[in-house]
Parts: structure tokens; sequence; C-alpha cells
């Protein structure tokens, strides 16, 4: 994907062994657009190494055609499930290599970061965080849609809005924040 000066692409990752979820956004100064999102199916496949491989493969496949100059990953969720943390983990560590092979600099942000920042609260819910991205990217979620792909692209917009490593969007004070983020505001 060519991109012109001071563009910026940010690629959101949502891990998971069953469904990963992954979006793209386009920044544009202060307007943000939606380049592409999706899931990564691999109920399919039964051999957790075999999963892995393709977590790489599409990633890679995703960082290679959209040249993302960051990327946004959601920490895995730490439940009491030891085994099941352990292979969320070992995804969003290849999904992590897919970016660090081309040198792509990488955030991580906690589920409750992320909706805090889409929505304004961290215990919002998956069909909440779709509909305030919708609101906020101009767009509309397709009815066969998971919430794994809004997911992700609320993890690349909680970067943005975070502004971490490019220095996006940075707000000066509450007030500067508001007027810059409009669509941001709670409607009554």
């Amino acid at each position: 994907m060519e991109k012109k000066e001071g563009e910026k692409i940010i690629i959101g990752i949502d891990p998971g062994t069953q469904l990963m979820g992954y979006g793209l956004i386009l920044v544009k100064g202060k307007k943000v657009s939606v380049v592409q999102y999706g899931v990564i199916h691999l109920a399919k496949y039964s051999n957790h190494a075999l999963k892995l491989k393709k977590i790489f493969e599409r990633v890679s496949q995703l960082v290679e055609e959209y040249l993302p100059d960051e990327m946004a990953l959601e920490a895995p969720f730490m439940g009491k499930n030891v085994q099941a943390a352990l292979k969320l983990g070992r995804a969003q560590g290849v999904a992590m290599s897919a970016a660090l092979v081309r040198q792509i600099p990488i955030a991580e942000y906690a589920p409750r970061k992320v909706k805090q920042s889409v929505t304004g609260s961290g215990n919002a819910s998956k069909e909440q965080v779709a509909r305030m991205l919708e609101k906020q990217l101009n767009f509309t979620f397709h009815e066969n849609d998971t919430l794994d792909a809004s997911d992700a692209l609320g993890v690349a917009l909680c970067h943005y809005f975070q502004g971490k490593l490019g220095g996006m969007n940075k707000a000066k004070s509450w007030g500067s924040f508001l007027k810059d983020n409009p669509n941001r505001i709670a409607k009554k």
C-alpha cells in the first residue's frame, strides 16, 4: 500500500488460538480511517505448532502488503488456566515476531485500557467497543464480522489515542483533547 508523507498505518492484533483478530488503520493528520480488518481462523488446526505457523504467515502477509509503521497488541488476559495463557502468549509472540522481522515498533495494551480508550469505560462490552468504533472510524461492521476483528481495530485505535511510539495525538489538556476529538464525546 502506498503511503504519502505524514501518513501512518497502525496494525492492531487481538491474539487468539481459535480466532486472531487484526485491524489496520490509516492516520492522516488527525483523520483516522479503516484500511482493513478481519480474523485468522485457527480452530480448524488441531496442532498448536501449525496454528503458530499460520499466525506468523498471515501476519507477515499483512505486514508485507500494508507496511504498517507500528503494531499494537492486546496483552493476554491472565485467567486461571495456565495452559491457555501459555498458548495465547505464544500466539502473541509469533504475531510480534512477524512485525519485528521488519523492525516495526510494538506496543501492548491491557484489555481494560483498550476499552477505556475507545469507549471511555474499562468495563465496556465487546459490542459497545464495536459500536463506538463504527462512530469514531465512520464505517459499519458487517453482520458476519467477528468481535475479534473489532477488538483488533480497537487496539490500533487505542494505540493512536495513546500516541506511545510516534508522538501522535498528544493532547496538552482535556480541553484541547476534546476540541481535537469531538467524536469521542458521549451524547446524552
